[in-house]
């Protein structure tokens, strides 16, 4: 920080006008520009350096403007998002200054048989600053441990499921990094469209570039780069930040009024084969009606059940026709056939063709399969981003709900294609059924994601298992409840199998069947990466607080609720402490100031308000 101060003092009288001109809207983020840097400052403090093609021909005839985001999405963690900017363009750089944020991209006209240009940005990060940083891999699933350099040795291989010696350099999307104390600056990307790849940091040192990942294409005409994501301020303005759907693209789906959120009841985690079975399918089912879910999802394998002998015959649309007649809306797997493949579970190949694939979702819409999940993608690359497009405009043609799983992080989609309900790019709840590290580990990983992962966009956790799958879960029942709420996802995929959730009392069932996964807005009430996370989301006029401890001692989370008012009713949902009788659940008129967590512990708190 001291060099930052330096540069910072000695660029300051070399500036033009137009650089110290650049500030957001509200004025708590501005910039200072020259020499090939970028200074970002944040409450008239430095915070952060870029490397950016920025020459004193550029910084001439800087055309500015202003700009703003008003839309409404159909799912997400705001329905009404708002945000405003300043934008100055300095030759091929386009730089967006907005109330929380900064987002750039490099725009390029009169191309010709061009290779794409090569990227020109890096952030420079110093060693001693607090990040969390994610190994890439193709599926963006890993943890986010806290760190204070670049030079850590990080868990290797599929799922990080070994010990690596050697020194990880390739860093995934989003990074976490507290820039100053209690101000923090999180580095995504967002709006990847058509003839693009999406990207990742390599770091040599302190200086961490953005890198395209593979596109092959020979570029004619007008092209641009995505956006470049900075969101910055407070761990509130990150967490409560839209930055990524402000800067995508608008819906392209006019109507709208098909694509239904909520709750889904999961075959997987419990049984890794199950649906290839249809009695397991109807257990399902049967548990989805019980607990008054919309949705079941029949995972991977489903193209095999005619062979199962305990089937007597019955197919995938039998199992369909079941869930329709208890009234339930099913959702089928896919293997999207360009990642893993050989060895992988089917159906294959149905959807990489365009003809293909149409027949494939016609088939789906008329047997009135809702929604589908497509798996096993293979990174970051043009060809994938080409591909997850091409699936998200074939299934809205068919009213078909959209979850990727084996995928990148969102990118903003998720506005441009409202029926990308979620998508997993996540070390979720399954990998309890495939390595037994992730039982020492989950509590601090859950309390890291509401202010890494989650940030960017709906994610497919898999939440909330009581019960034990092929490794054991420490966390308890109350901070199992409560990622149901902190985790935003469109879709709500339930973890657990049906007897334990039907063991739970009666109140638990409810609270699922209950449970919104559209937000109207969402706050930050209090925590802290890997510590403690509680936020605030509300749905109408039901406020659903909740909040986790990731540590493995007991803590006192602060809860200071002042926004919400004139409370009619508040029911909480909370650990008793008593093996026998988990649950400690009792309703009130009034709120406390805080609420204390045993080890990896949690809490709902559920307030309906009259205002």
């Amino acid at each position: 920080m001291k060099r930052l101060i330096l540069w910072l003092a000695v660029a300051s009288m070399t500036m033009t006008a137009m650089a110290t001109d650049a500030t957001s809207p509200n004025g708590k983020i501005s910039m200072i520009m020259a020499d090939g840097r970028c200074i970002v400052i944040y409450e008239r403090q430095p915070i952060l350096e870029l490397q950016l093609p920025v020459t004193p021909e550029s910084l001439n005839g800087v055309k500015e403007q202003y700009v703003k985001a008003d839309y409404t999405m159909v799912a997400g963690k705001r329905l009404h998002c708002t945000n405003e900017a300043h934008e100055y363009r300095m030759g091929q750089l386009v730089m967006r200054l907005y109330n929380d944020g900064i987002a750039f991209r490099y725009e390029y006209t009169g191309l010709k048989d061009s290779k794409v240009p090569a990227e020109q940005t890096a952030y420079v990060i110093p060693e001693g600053t607090k990040r969390w940083m994610l190994q890439w891999s193709d599926g963006y699933e890993g943890f986010y441990p806290m760190t204070t350099t670049a030079n850590v040795k990080t868990l290797g291989g599929f799922g990080g499921s070994m010990e690596q010696e050697t020194i990880n350099t390739h860093w995934g999307y989003p990074l976490l990094m507290e820039v100053q104390d209690d101000v923090f600056a999180l580095i995504t990307e967002a709006n990847i469209e058509r003839r693009q790849s999406a990207s990742s940091l390599f770091n040599k040192g302190q200086v961490f570039r953005v890198v395209q990942d593979q596109n092959d294409l020979q570029l004619t005409g007008d092209w641009h780069t995505p956006w470049r994501v900075v969101i910055i301020g407070k761990l509130s303005d990150i967490v409560e930040s839209t930055l990524v759907t402000d800067v995508s693209e608008p819906s392209r789906v006019e109507d709208t009024s098909w694509i239904k959120p909520g709750v889904v009841s999961w075959i997987y985690w419990a049984y890794n084969h199950g649906s290839n079975d249809f009695n397991v399918i109807k257990k399902y089912v049967d548990m989805a009606v019980a607990m008054h879910l919309p949705y079941v999802l029949i995972d991977a394998e489903w193209d095999e059940m005619d062979k199962v002998a305990s089937n007597e015959g019955k197919t995938i649309e039998d199992a369909i026709a079941y869930a329709h007649a208890q009234g339930v809306k099913p959702l089928i797997w896919y293997n999207s056939s360009v990642g893993w493949v050989n060895g992988a579970p089917g159906p294959q190949f149905r959807l990489n063709k365009p003809e293909d694939r149409e027949k494939e979702f016609a088939w789906c819409e008329k047997i009135g399969v809702a929604g589908v999940k497509i798996d096993f993608f293979s990174g970051d690359n043009q060809m994938n981003m080409d591909y997850c497009q091409d699936l998200l405009e074939s299934a809205a043609r068919h009213h078909l709900l959209v979850n990727f799983h084996g995928a990148p992080i969102p990118r903003g989609w998720q506005r441009t294609y409202p029926h990308l309900l979620s998508t997993e790019g996540v070390y979720g709840a399954e990998w309890y059924n495939n390595v037994p590290h992730f039982t020492q580990k989950a509590a601090r990983h859950n309390a890291t994601l509401p202010f890494t992962r989650n940030v960017v966009g709906p994610m497919d956790y898999t939440p909330c298992a009581f019960s034990d799958s092929q490794h054991p879960h420490i966390t308890t029942h109350a901070h199992e409840l409560a990622l149901t709420v902190l985790y935003e996802s469109g879709l709500q995929h339930l973890a657990d199998r049906p007897e334990s959730f039907l063991a739970q009392p009666r109140e638990v069932q409810d609270f699922l069947g209950q449970l919104p996964v559209v937000w109207d807005e969402t706050r930050y009430v209090s925590g802290y990466p890997g510590e403690s996370a509680v936020l605030a989301r509300r749905s109408g006029k039901t406020w659903y607080i909740a909040g986790i401890n990731g540590t493995d001692d007991a803590k006192t989370l602060s809860v200071s609720l002042d926004f919400i008012k004139d409370i009619a009713s508040a029911t909480l949902f909370a650990d008793s402490g008593k093996a026998a009788a988990p649950w400690k659940i009792q309703t009130t008129n009034s709120l406390p100031a805080s609420v204390a967590c045993p080890p990896r512990g949690g809490f709902v708190w559920v307030v309906k308000s009259g205002k």
